[in-house]
């Protein structure tokens, strides 16, 4: 592995609201080797997707700053592609058509015939050849998530952003789908940001599991390395020891440790309400 080609130094960010500033993180650190495939997992406004947009180049962080290849990240760019849980393919545009769309963005001196074959080698990358004429409305959800996967990957991004991109599907198609990332992922070796409430996803795809404190002002509460030698195989990691060792360990960090931050955080509010309170009438 090469040094550190993604960066995040101090990130924090603040959103405007009628009551003042509400910080939504505070103090994110994380380098990221070329090629890992890195998961994010925290409980719902945990500031996942934060992350995410502040890499993607959606969101300004209002401290620290995202740097990428020794460049400082600050708008969206084409090095950076990202899924979303919703495919957002444009509808009356055909799979083969709205993954064009992103290959002539991004064309790099191709010519016609090298963009077609580009086009068509991406679609083939997530087993969707077979429906490149399809509208995204005459195809399943699961295919309409392979095709906006097909579309990212077409832009050749130095770091590949998903933000839960199997959450909307059922069991099966989504165990197909993580196969057909891992492949890929194998196959290329991008740079994987993923998002995820998915424990056993998490632990099956990734190289590092980044676990999220509860928000406001959430942050990197652990990092859990995952060494489990690739390919992956889930039928065989199911009785795997380690496998499931890494499982308690998230599971333990969202369950329990988030738990009893929480709970002493709620007695610190109750007891600073009493003060108040009792400051108060002392005062009457």
């Amino acid at each position: 592995m090469s040094s550190h080609h993604l960066e995040l130094t101090q990130v924090g960010i603040d959103f405007p609201t009628a009551k003042g500033p509400f910080t939504a993180l505070k103090d994110v650190n994380l380098r990221i080797n070329k090629g890992e495939f890195i998961s994010l997992i925290g409980h719902s406004g945990c500031g996942k997707s934060t992350v995410l947009n502040i890499v993607a180049g959606l969101h300004q962080a209002s401290t620290g700053g995202v740097i990428l290849d020794n460049q400082e990240v600050n708008e969206p760019g084409p090095e950076r592609a990202v899924v979303f849980q919703n495919h957002s393919l444009l509808p009356w545009l055909s799979a083969y058509k709205n993954v064009e769309l992103a290959v002539k963005q991004t064309s790099n001196g191709r010519s016609k015939k090298e963009m077609k074959e580009w086009v068509e080698h991406n679609l083939e990358l997530v087993h969707m050849s077979h429906a490149v004429d399809k509208l995204p409305a005459e195809i399943s959800g699961g295919m309409k998530q392979r095709v906006g996967i097909a579309r990212a990957l077409a832009m050749e991004p130095k770091v590949f952003l998903m933000d839960e991109p199997f959450g909307a599907l059922d069991a099966l198609t989504r165990a197909h789908l993580q196969d057909s990332v891992m492949e890929i992922h194998a196959q290329l070796g991008n740079t994987v940001i993923m998002i995820t409430h998915d424990v056993d996803e998490a632990v099956l795809l990734s190289d590092r599991i980044v676990m999220m404190t509860n928000g406001p002002a959430a942050t990197i509460g652990e990092i859990l390395p995952i060494e489990l030698s690739r390919p992956r195989n889930r039928i065989e990691l199911a009785d795997n020891p380690q496998y499931n060792h890494y499982r308690h360990e998230v599971l333990k960090f969202l369950y329990e440790k988030q738990r009893k931050v929480e709970s002493v955080d709620e007695h610190r509010k109750k007891q600073t309400e009493q003060k108040s309170e009792t400051t108060q009438s002392n005062v009457a």
